[in-house]
């Protein structure tokens, strides 16, 4: 039985565990800031699955690859999961892999049950693990990782991790792209094309988010494919005080255009960038929330069909502006879930502005696009660039990255 050792080395025989948090994106479309113990409330109000439809779309992209030409040494995995919801009931039938089931899914999923996976499949000698899920799935996945090598299971905290992106917010370096890149990161680590790289695990600092502060912190490391194309790194906090006068110029020139057009509609993204200048134009924005300013109205933190109702019901020109996540490039898909396909095309694609300071433009060549809809990501694509502001009537245009 040959493996992928420390240094990469091709393997003839890989086993995968996957693991699928159910629960993970759910809040995503209803403005939800994260799914945490609200899985049932946000069902209730009509929230349908992410993260398993997200992990199915890898899957079947994978299963494409293995089965191509790309597939060089005719490698056929074994895929390790839970029967039900957080393994198999996404996972499309295929000849390119075996699956092997080591437990159910129980009815009602929690962290802990996260937990208890991992362990099996630690126990089942997996290489690797593919997980669809958000920030908190990645953290539970560490920490049971940390917590299995404190009990002698040597090296465990070395298993490398390769997230489907399908949470609200997902900061964490080991996220891939989209779920296409995760097919295409995962059979690039199952021939021994990719080292295996120390990432940061971050999340939301939700005790400072309390108190009315954003702030993205490390929690964990982790190890994952090293791939700058296909994984999305770990969220900076790029912020500088000393760029107080570019913000206030970016906001003047908010200002003027809704001074020019009184019927103007301006859809407020989330983040510090965005709060900041709201708070130049006397304007209480959410932190994490989508807002939307129209004929001297604010209204704050809407869900999916909020923005749609008011959308659709203005008869005027509508502006979205939108800050790119520092360190990633994530302009749409990232912590702005209720920015749904359909949303995005009742704004049209082509009424979107970005908001980037210059120290978010530092290393950022292009912005990343991932709507949950592979058409509408083809249509940003085709546009091949999205007009950015960088100051008091300073635009450039920026590539959208493919």
């Amino acid at each position: 039985m040959n493996r992928i050792d420390s240094y990469g080395i091709l393997a003839t025989y890989m086993r995968l565990g996957i693991i699928v948090n159910p629960d993970a994106g759910l809040g995503g479309k209803l403005g939800f800031k994260g799914s945490d113990g609200r899985a049932k409330e946000a069902r209730e109000a009509g929230a349908s699955d992410r993260s398993g439809p997200r992990m199915n779309e890898a899957m079947n992209n994978l299963s494409e690859l293995l089965s191509s030409s790309l597939n060089r040494t005719s490698i056929k995995p074994t895929l390790v999961c839970f029967s039900g919801r957080m393994g198999n009931e996404w996972i499309p039938t295929s000849d390119s892999w075996n699956l092997e089931e080591v437990g159910n899914t129980p009815e009602e999923t929690n962290a802990e049950d996260t937990i208890q996976l991992v362990d099996l499949l630690l126990e089942n000698q997996v290489d690797g693990i593919i997980y669809a899920g958000g920030d908190g799935t990645t953290r539970d996945i560490a920490n049971a990782l940390k917590a299995s090598e404190e009990k002698g299971k040597k090296e465990a905290t070395k298993t490398p991790l390769i997230g489907v992106p399908a949470g609200v917010k997902m900061h964490s370096g080991c996220f891939a792209t989209t779920p296409r890149a995760a097919a295409e990161v995962t059979l690039a680590f199952l021939l021994g094309d990719l080292m295996v790289a120390i990432t940061e695990i971050m999340d939301l600092d939700e005790e400072i988010y309390l108190k009315g502060e954003w702030r993205v912190r490390m929690y964990a490391e982790a190890y994952t494919p090293s791939s700058p194309k296909y994984m999305q790194g770990a969220k900076e906090q790029v912020e500088r005080e000393s760029e107080a006068e570019t913000i206030e110029g970016m906001a003047d020139h908010i200002k003027n255009l809704i001074e020019d057009d009184e019927n103007l509609m301006v859809v407020f993204g989330s983040g510090g960038t965005m709060r900041q200048i709201g708070l130049h134009l006397n304007l209480d924005l959410t932190l994490l929330g989508i807002d939307i300013f129209e004929k001297g109205n604010l209204h704050v933190d809407l869900n999916e069909q909020g923005l749609l109702s008011l959308v659709n019901n203005h008869d005027g020109k509508v502006l979205l502006l939108l800050s790119p996540m520092g360190g990633q490039g994530f302009l749409i898909g990232r912590g702005n879930l209720q920015l749904s396909a359909d949303v995005l095309r009742a704004i049209g694609i082509e009424n979107i502005l970005g908001i980037a300071t210059p120290a978010k433009l530092l290393g950022l060549s292009s912005v990343r696009i991932d709507t949950g809809d592979t058409k509408l990501d083809s249509e940003f694509q085709t546009r091949k660039f999205i007009k950015l502001l960088q100051g008091y009537r300073v635009t450039r245009v920026i590539r959208v990255h493919s």
